[in-house]
């Protein structure tokens, strides 16, 4: 009896520390996909500006439609090099080599089964193949390979007379002969995954909103995980498909095909215009109004702040993460409300998208391509009415302790630091506070957050990190830690690891 309850601790330690590396893994490829997502305002500034209902210049918007073109090359890219622990470019070129392997691997394997062997030689084949196509989904794989190879082996040491070949310039060698086995597996398992794919995108097209309710419900949920950009990716940019007129190419994502001119295009998109320019500065402004008189005037400016950044960028975390750890039930209506946008704005037939997020300048240079664009302004009025009421309610029902309601404010904003000095200043503090440098063993950011992997987090105090300007802290077991700092998350990072040894 004695061996068995010494076991059992140790067998719960290994199962929570192995949930707390999936999820660590999930957030880790979450934060990768933004590198490859951050190309997409250029992407859509260029391809807007040189259609005809704007500047009329089709070398612009030849321009910006090559980086469509190229998407899932550049998630390849992009992911290896966000999976990749000191971020190195060589990362990247293996992903580029990983995404040509794969992807040539897993056709030739497909088109060999299909004319009924694997070496079947290739001007045997019959005209009417069918190709597989993994759109982003094989840069995303091919990234990931990628990252994993680069940080397994890019300190590879091998015999003298062939260390020219060995620590990073090793990298692409090994990823090329993983991605051909990889790639030959996709080629057999792909055209199944394809068509449950293909189930799944035309019951969420013609579900009559219940897909985009789901979506837009999963799409808020997923946001404490940092794992959002995971289903989003899937639904920018692989959900349906549409043969764009001028290339003659087929192009898929809700994203992507309403910039190609599918009038289905921006179906799943278009609901979120209503909640980041509306509903959610609304709801800043609920906190301010209960927030305690002496304290106004304090935070009065991070509320302008965080609510003029989701109006104008569609960056609404920073709002988001000041009531989603105080009221978990607000925050799931929130989620439903942000479906039920989704849903209202399918049903007035609204057509809209972005390139970056749902703020004023996306409805603005995209206004020319929308259908009814002018209907977001009134839904997005009305969601404003109810998210002000419902957060005044839920704010002095529960006493939830939102900015200026708490027994001492922020003394920090970190949206005010502007000079190098001063993000060194609030490096060394974070760093103080998220244990020292001892305590660290992984450091990386995200569009507004801080992601740490810490030996243990039992001991971080969040009321200090809000006096330094952050906005909340989540934790997923007894490592895997998130500081939400807004949108200087980045330049915070690097200050951070000027300090570091990891």
């Amino acid at each position: 009896m004695e061996t068995e309850k010494s076991i059992e601790p140790a067998t719960q330690n290994n199962k929570h520390s192995g949930n707390s590396r999936v999820l660590s893994a999930f957030q880790t490829l979450g934060k990768s996909l933004m590198l490859p997502i951050a190309v997409l305002p250029i992407a859509g500034i260029l391809l807007r500006l040189g259609q005809s209902d704007l500047l009329n210049i089709p070398w612009l918007g030849d321009s910006g439609n090559a980086i469509f073109n190229n998407l899932p090359l550049l998630f390849a890219i992009g992911v290896a090099i966000g999976i990749a622990k000191d971020s190195n470019g060589a990362a990247g070129l293996a992903g580029a080599v990983s995404y040509y392997v794969l992807t040539a691997a897993s056709q030739a394997i497909n088109h060999a089964l299909q004319v009924g062997t694997i070496f079947a030689p290739a001007n045997g084949m019959p005209k009417t193949l069918t190709d597989i196509d993994m759109s982003c989904f094989g840069g995303m794989i091919a990234g990931i390979i990628a990252g994993l190879c680069y940080n397994k082996f890019k300190d590879m040491v091998l015999p003298d007379w062939l260390q020219f070949f060995g620590g990073r310039r090793f990298v692409p060698i090994v990823t090329g002969g993983w991605s051909i086995l990889i790639g030959g597996g996709l080629g057999l398992v792909w055209p199944t995954f394809q068509r449950g794919l293909n189930v799944a995108a035309k019951w969420m097209t013609t579900s009559h909103g219940i897909g985009a309710f789901v979506y837009g419900c999963l799409n808020r949920l997923l946001i404490p995980f940092g794992l959002h950009h995971v289903i989003n990716s899937y639904v920018w940019f692989s959900l349906g498909s549409f043969k764009d007129p001028a290339t003659g190419k087929i192009v898929s994502g809700d994203l992507w095909r309403f910039f190609a001119g599918d009038p289905n295009g921006g179906t799943f998109t278009a609901g979120f215009f209503p909640i980041m320019m509306f509903a959610l500065p609304a709801a800043a402004l609920a906190m301010y109004v209960c927030a305690k008189k002496k304290n106004k005037a304090a935070v009065g400016g991070a509320l302008f702040s965080v609510a003029f950044t989701a109006f104008l960028c569609g960056i609404t975390e920073p709002i988001e993460f000041m009531f989603m750890f105080l009221a978990p039930g607000l925050y799931a209506i929130h989620g439903v409300l942000t479906g039920l946008s989704l849903v209202i704005c399918n049903m007035l037939n609204i057509h809209d998208s972005f390139t970056f997020s749902a703020g004023l300048f996306d409805y603005i240079i995209n206004w020319g391509k929308a259908t009814n664009p002018g209907l977001i302004i009134p839904v997005g009025l009305a969601f404003s009415v109810v998210y002000f009421f419902l957060f005044v309610f839920f704010i002095k029902k529960f006493d939830l302790k939102t900015p200026g309601r708490e027994a001492e404010t922020s003394t920090g904003d970190v949206s005010q630091i502007t000079d190098k000095k001063d993000f060194d200043d609030i490096a060394v503090k974070y760093i103080d506070l998220l244990g020292g440098k001892d305590n660290i063993k992984d450091i990386s950011s995200c569009i507004t957050r801080i992601r740490l992997v810490l030996k243990s987090n039992k001991s971080l105090d969040e009321n200090a990190f809000k006096k330094l300007g952050a906005s909340g802290i989540l934790k997923a077991g007894d490592q895997v830690t998130q500081v939400i700092v807004g949108t200087k998350a980045e330049l915070i990072v690097d200050a951070m690891k000027r300090h570091l040894t990891i």
